[in-house]
């Protein structure tokens, strides 16, 4: 009786051991797999791929003082930053995160470079953590390029300053102040002897922000600074730091380039816009009303209009409209009640200026990157 007893109680205790296996292991398939551990970066180079397609890089390439960075599920964070150089001068590093190619490092399933007239759209969001015991700017890069290159230098950045710390400032000058994304923005631009920069600088710290690379990028075009040919190549967010930077992090990131919606800009097409550009001359100074029309078949949001100054000529007001510069190279936006341009309908805005020598008119105009006729 007892061997009996014995046994039946040793096979419900097996039975209980497999049955608590199973439920363990029905939990562990339940909650799928383990994070990702978070992986330290410390050489000056070294970068690390997060979520199967973004680079994390450490790109400590200012200095030689050390500094680290821990790539996380989601961005990452710079757990060292030590040493500092001259404000005055370039940063010590750019610690970051990108989609596309950096120096022949690509990140995994990229749909960059891709050429700016065959992107439809390049939808992307960043979450930055910042400190305050740092000298640094929270940068967000985009870059451009005529040929669809994967390693070196690109011919243009773009640079969107989501806040800065400190007596820092973009490279070039301030040429004006611009309406993207529906933000308003300081501009600067200028050269590094590299490259050309182009720096769109928040008037107060931006932490989160979904937006479209690609209002940027027309931003550039409308400029004269890439063209509907050349090619994006990468889109990186992170930090430059001058002094110190241990505690800046990019909580989270995101960025997808849907390829498909433009057209190539070596086929001849009809126009999808036309400007007249009426204006009122006097020694010395001039008015000019600009009306755009819209010639496709779809409502443009959010215009932007790119037209060039001759020479000798400054704008002194205006109305209706955000000009960017004053002189040279100046782009238009619309003000709050006037974003939207119907197919087929127009909006119309003006300025008053300055000129000297012979007055002229610009000779062309874009709007959002595409060729308008004069009419």
């Amino acid at each position: 009786m007892r061997s009996s007893l014995h046994r039946l109680r040793t096979v419900r205790a097996l039975l209980g051991a497999v049955l608590t296996a199973l439920a363990t292991l029905a939990a562990l398939v339940a909650a799928g797999p383990p994070a990702q551990a978070d992986t330290t970066i410390c050489e000056q180079f070294g970068s690390t791929v997060i979520q199967g397609r973004y680079v994390v890089q450490n790109n400590r390439w200012g200095t030689s003082a050390a500094q680290c960075v821990t790539a996380t599920d989601t961005g990452f964070r710079v757990t060292q930053a030590d040493g500092s150089v001259p404000t005055n001068g370039a940063p010590k590093s750019y610690p970051s995160i990108f989609n596309g190619c950096h120096y022949t490092n690509c990140s995994p399933g990229t749909a960059l470079p891709a050429q700016v007239s065959t992107i439809s759209s390049a939808p992307s969001s960043i979450s930055y953590g910042f400190v305050s015991n740092a000298v640094y700017n929270a940068s967000y890069d985009i870059w451009l390029d005529p040929t669809p290159r994967t390693d070196g230098v690109n011919a243009t950045e773009i640079m969107i300053w989501f806040n800065r710390v400190g007596s820092i400032q973009p490279i070039g000058s301030p040429v004006g102040t611009a309406t993207v994304g529906g933000r308003s923005w300081e501009v600067w631009t200028g050269g590094n002897g590299t490259n050309d920069v182009i720096s769109f600088v928040a008037p107060s710290a931006i932490s989160s922000w979904n937006f479209d690379v690609m209002d940027f990028v027309d931003q550039a075009v409308a400029r004269g600074m890439a063209q509907p040919n050349w090619y994006l190549t990468s889109v990186q967010a992170g930090f430059e730091p001058w002094q110190n930077g241990a505690g800046l992090a990019v909580n989270s990131f995101s960025s997808t380039v849907n390829t498909g919606g433009g057209t190539d800009p070596g086929e001849p097409g009809d126009p999808t816009c036309s400007v007249a550009y009426d204006t009122n001359v006097w020694q010395g100074g001039f008015t000019a009303n600009v009306t755009v029309r819209n010639t496709g078949s779809a409502a443009v949001d959010g215009w932007q209009l790119g037209f060039t100054l001759p020479s000798g000529q400054r704008i002194t007001g205006s109305w209706n409209a955000n000009l960017s510069g004053a002189t040279g190279a100046v782009v238009a936006s619309p003000v709050a009640h006037n974003t939207r341009i119907a197919a087929g309908g127009s909006q119309s805005f003006g300025f008053q200026g300055t000129y000297s020598g012979t007055f002229d008119e610009p000779s062309g105009f874009t709007l959002n990157g595409t060729a308008c006729t004069v009419a």
